[in-house]
């Protein structure tokens, strides 16, 4: 089944859009009059990339849930029709499965939210927490609307962190690969070479020499090591002090700490002004904002800020005292609690820190890419250089 986007309106002319996996544009088209939605147009989307981990649910399948189902509420349908709909045509067995337990949950008279709030791993507190301010609020569409545009922009900030990592990854990958190899399988016939020259050979050559014996004595001693490290080092940054360590590290780190503090500002204003603009309280909002922060450190800051508020100072205090947020961010919310618009002052910080981090991915592409790239030249030049060193020595003394 491919999936079709289209666009039409209600029976009360209220314009509706989204995409639907069905065999056929005419069978969507018979599927959305049942739904008494008139078409205006239909067309088939591209094939997304939809790598999926942990739950077999990936963020593009539960954004693209949230912008469909928003769609669907708004255009005044009942609840349980379009979570019946949703749970049939999402592309996502899995997310399938959790959307009709959601289903089954609010026809048992369970409220959305706490239907959606049973399944944690797939729906965040933010998620569950937004969608219960929208019930309260009478304004459930509105609210997932909402929803479903930070999660766009949110899922949009992640892949341009992580495509800016890709680029260098493969690079330093391909690089201690040659290195290796040159290392294990070129050199030893160097090395059988000169053994029977009966020469000293140049110091250089002695020490490439040497590190090419050491990989193939200890090669798999290294490769256990080296897995053993990365094991330690997963573990240790699950625990509190390692988990805080490695943040602040991440944070000072010349060339990705930028970037890294960026995306995490974006992430923190991003993440509070949606929930204030969708009537969650402050302290609420601040407490889930810690818990999706993604960073100790901010995440300390944010609780911090709580404790303030609940004391009755602002929240700028503790946000300064961290040295993450720049000042700029914490004057312009300062203004907005001064001012009563906190959640857009927000909403125009985050927008202005996704274009920072537009701006750090390049950057970052750019500087990277001719570091690596002289670097691996330095490394593998140097390798040849010192293997035809005595070869020079040998000819200038003929």
């Amino acid at each position: 089944m491919a999936v079709f986007e289209y666009k039409g309106k209600t029976l009360a002319g209220a314009a509706v859009q989204g995409s639907l996996k069905a065999k056929s544009k005419e069978d969507l088209e018979r599927v959305l009059r049942q739904n008494r939605i008139l078409v205006t147009s239909i067309t088939r989307k591209a094939p997304d990339i939809n790598i999926k981990f942990g739950t077999g649910i990936s963020r593009l399948d539960i954004s693209r849930f949230t912008r469909q189902f928003a769609t669907m509420i708004g255009a005044g349908l009942p609840m349980v029709q379009c979570l019946e709909i949703m749970a049939s045509q999402t592309d996502s067995v899995e997310l399938g499965k959790v959307i009709t337990q959601v289903k089954e949950g609010v026809q048992g008279g369970a409220t959305l939210a706490d239907a959606l709030a049973r399944h944690p791993k797939v729906f965040d507190p933010l998620y569950s927490n937004m969608v219960q301010a929208g019930e309260v609020g009478g304004a459930l569409d509105v609210i997932l609307m909402r929803l479903a545009a930070y999660r766009e922009k949110s899922d949009q900030l992640i892949r341009k962190v992580k495509g800016a990592m890709v680029y260098p990854s493969v690079i330093v990958v391909v690089a201690a690969g040659v290195t290796v190899g040159m290392l294990t399988f070129i050199v030893p016939v160097f090395a059988k070479m000169f053994g029977g020259l009966n020469a000293e050979l140049p110091m250089p050559t002695q020490y490439v020499l040497a590190i090419s014996h050491f990989l193939q004595d200890y090669f798999l001693y290294l490769i256990v090591g080296s897995i053993g490290s990365v094991v330690g080092l997963l573990w240790w940054k699950k625990t509190p002090t390692g988990a805080l360590l490695f943040d602040k590290f991440m944070l000072m780190t010349p060339i990705f700490g930028n970037l890294i503090r960026k995306s995490a500002v974006a992430r923190f204003t991003r993440t509070l002004g949606t929930l204030l603009s969708s009537g969650v309280s402050i302290i609420e909002a601040m407490e889930i904002t810690a818990k999706t922060a993604g960073n100790v450190v901010i995440a300390n800051a944010i609780n911090k800020s709580v404790l303030s508020i609940a004391e009755g100072d602002t929240i700028t205090g503790p946000l300064k005292e961290s040295g993450v947020f720049p000042p700029m961010v914490t004057q312009m919310i300062a203004v907005g609690e001064k001012t009563g618009g906190l959640d857009d002052m927000l909403s125009k910080i985050a927008d202005f820190y996704d274009e920072e981090v537009d701006e750090a991915v390049t950057a970052l592409t750019s500087i990277i890419e001719p570091i690596i790239i002289v670097f691996m030249g330095i490394v593998i030049g140097g390798i040849l250089i010192a293997m035809y060193l005595p070869m020079f020595d040998i000819i200038g003394k003929i």
